[in-house]
């Protein structure tokens, strides 16, 4: 989850600055249960994922990062994780109050705030088995 965090500190939403992601403590806790009990039946478990990050926004999805979870091993399933950006009230106006200059965010432009909905996509690497898709 650690590595997670830091690939979605990062993050670029189709422009050329970053846009720092917040993830809720609830959210966390959610996609690292649910990427477990997906990698469970997994010959290294987790280890083996090769895990996609993306956030929806609108109609489009953004590719945020791609993580190898141990690179020392080859991964033998894909995990896709698609997070979604809050369309509470909130997010949408803290906008107006950052600014490029921000002492307090220095580098950014923005800071959203991730829904704790998201949808998780496995695909295994090896394997003719179909697609698994779980939505929380």
């Amino acid at each position: 989850m650690q590595l997670l965090q830091e690939s979605l500190a990062q993050a670029r939403l189709g422009s050329r600055r970053p846009a720092r992601l917040l993830m809720p403590s609830q959210l966390v806790s959610q996609v690292g249960k649910e990427l477990l009990r997906l990698a469970y039946s997994e010959p290294c478990g987790l280890r083996g994922a090769l895990l996609d990050v993306c956030v929806e926004q609108g109609k489009s999805c953004h590719s945020v990062g791609q993580l190898a979870l141990d690179p020392s091993l080859v991964p033998t399933f894909q995990l896709t994780l698609v997070l979604r950006l809050d369309s509470r009230l909130w997010p949408k106006i803290q906008g107006l109050f950052s600014s490029a200059n921000s002492p307090f965010l220095p580098g950014f432009s923005q800071s959203l705030t991730l829904s704790t909905g998201f949808r998780v996509i496995k695909k295994k690497l090896y394997s003719s088995e179909q697609l698994l898709i779980e939505e929380c």
